[in-house]
């Protein structure tokens, strides 16, 4: 739900007990026996909006302003008209608490992400991130007109490793064991990262920023967007095994799609748009918390306190004369009732708009979303071959998975009875709709013998140290950034507003899932709904 792993929602659909053999033996057979929750988004509710079998209107309310969706994008909204001094509005959000994909769960050990995890330091030039931070007082001051970030909420050291070669290494680039063909490709690839993260426009703008629309208006970088990130890799005579697993890794982890169906324009962004320039020293680091992004939503819900009604699913929205009346289902009282407001922002992903909305059906088809799964293993411990130590980010190469997050590594006192860990999955396919029905489809079974089999490879003896897993199956993840899609016309077209009255704030519709691009979304959309210059 951020620059490298991001993601949605959670429902409990209960805790079932699991019995499974060890793949150690003994003279007697050991039965391991741990609780298995397995969870998603509330798609059941959501299904709904296919049938919109509802029951009659009951009553009618008037809100002069409506936000539709409680993700980032919908309470970025909610704050900005709080900062434009507008206390009239209302956030309605599906699912039981507000988020989206920066939500966060939690047992007795730790809590833990169930989505986006962390928050890359922003572009120095990104002044309303900045000032956010800094009223959430993740930045502490300034010095030499650079921000002093809150060490506790930088990331502690050490803060990456990789298994690989049957060893553990610090960061997640290969450093041992590779070929010096591939040494020359690494550092080829990164010179060329960098020349991009440099390159501006005919217009003295960046061609990779953050937000995207801050960026470079110039075309003549747009046949990026035209071919796959492998296909690029392959142009340019690159040819390492370790360079492609590496890259695949970053596109998946922030696109949920691979090198062979991401565009390379989407890549490149992933490594030249940050600009490693909020410090003195370009030192690059990433903010994060137990509970992962959810730390920022809860800064962010403090502006709607009130103002927001969870597990509200709006069915219909239409334009009545100077209004916009909008129909909505309360799951908790089990009846429907209708918004009569001024301006509408739907804060929604476009595969939900073009279910409300007639119109946007057509658009939404061009927007892709890939599926994701996390699992959050509650263990006794985690044993391996202690060639490196445990980080922050531990990833596994070659396996299924994006490896995992340690949650309570930001914890000051690192004595823990348990270790809590989430361990990140995206589905890279070329039919994302066949991979959302097997997500939804298999069995807890088969996904926890998928998750446990993955890690196996570096912890062979993890099956005996688990005490729970908490699935989380997320359909519509993030939007995947295929080739076309960022310079294409679906994205303008989806932004565009309906009779100056229904508008719409999303990440999808930028084509890069990060907070920044939500966080944008809403404040660029109450400034053009308030017909104010829209700020970047």
């Amino acid at each position: 739900m951020n620059s490298r792993r991001t993601f949605l929602k959670s429902v409990s659909a209960g805790i079932l007990l699991a019995s499974i053999p060890s793949f150690l033996q003994s003279c007697q057979e050991k039965v391991i026996t741990f609780a298995i929750k397995l969870s998603g988004t509330n798609h059941i509710l959501g299904h709904r909006l296919r049938t919109k079998d509802f029951p009659k209107i009951s009553r009618t309310i008037e809100i002069p302003y409506l936000i539709v969706g409680g993700g980032i994008a919908g309470l970025s909204a909610g704050r900005q008209f709080k900062k434009r001094g507008i206390e009239d509005f209302l956030i309605l959000e599906l699912e039981k608490n507000t988020g989206g994909n920066s939500r966060n769960g939690e047992n007795k050990h730790s809590k833990y992400p169930l989505g986006a995890h962390y928050l890359p330091l922003p572009n120095i030039h990104d002044k309303e991130v900045i000032q956010f931070l800094q009223e959430s007082k993740i930045i502490t001051g300034f010095k030499d007109n650079f921000p002093i970030f809150d060490e506790e909420q930088l990331t502690f050291m050490p803060q990456e490793r990789l298994f690989i070669k049957n060893t553990w290494q610090e960061s997640l680039v290969p450093k041992f064991g590779i070929s010096k063909a591939a040494e020359d490709d690494f550092g080829r690839f990164f010179e060329m990262m960098t020349d991009f993260r440099a390159k501006k426009g005919n217009d003295g703008k960046f061609i990779f920023d953050i937000p995207i629309s801050s960026s470079s208006t110039d075309k003549s970088f747009n046949f990026l967007d035209k071919i796959t990130m492998k296909e690029w890799l392959l142009e340019h005579n690159f040819s390492s095994e370790e360079l492609f697993e590496y890259v695949n890794y970053c596109c998946r982890d922030d696109f949920g799609l691979g090198i062979e169906f991401v565009s390379s324009w989407a890549g490149i962004h992933y490594f030249a748009s940050r600009k490693h320039n909020s410090t003195k020293d370009k030192t690059e680091n990433v903010l994060t918390w137990p509970e992962g992004n959810a730390r920022l939503t809860t800064h962010l819900k403090a502006f709607s306190k009130d103002k927001t009604l969870t597990n509200h699913l709006v069915y219909e929205a239409k334009t009545v004369g100077d209004k916009v009346s909008v129909k909505v289902f309360d799951d908790a009282k089990k009846e429907s009732f209708e918004i009569i407001s001024d301006k509408v922002i739907f804060a929604t992903p476009q595969f939900i708009n073009g279910y409300l909305l007639p119109e946007r059906k057509d658009i939404s088809k061009h927007f892709h979303y890939a599926p994701w799964l996390l699992a959050t293993l509650t263990v006794d411990n985690l044993n391996d071959n202690d060639s490196f130590p445990l980080c922050w980010d531990n990833v596994i190469y070659g396996a299924k998975g994006l490896g995992y997050i340690f949650n309570q590594h930001q914890n000051l006192g690192q004595i823990q009875e348990k270790k809590v860990i989430t361990y990140y999955y995206s589905f890279s396919s070329e039919d994302l709709k066949k991979s959302r029905k097997e997500l939804l489809s298999k069995p807890e079974k088969f996904w926890k013998e998928m998750i446990i089999n993955d890690l196996k490879i570096a912890h062979p003896d993890i099956e005996n140290l688990i005490q729970e897993i908490d699935i989380q199956r997320i359909g519509h993840g993030m939007i995947s950034p295929v080739p076309g899609f960022i310079s294409g016309n679906s994205r303008k077209e989806a932004s565009q507003s309906i009779e100056n009255k229904i508008f719409f704030a999303h990440s999808d519709l930028t084509g890069i899932s990060i907070f920044e691009e939500a966080f944008h979304q809403g404040i660029n959309t109450v400034n053009q709904l308030l017909d104010e210059t829209t700020v970047a």
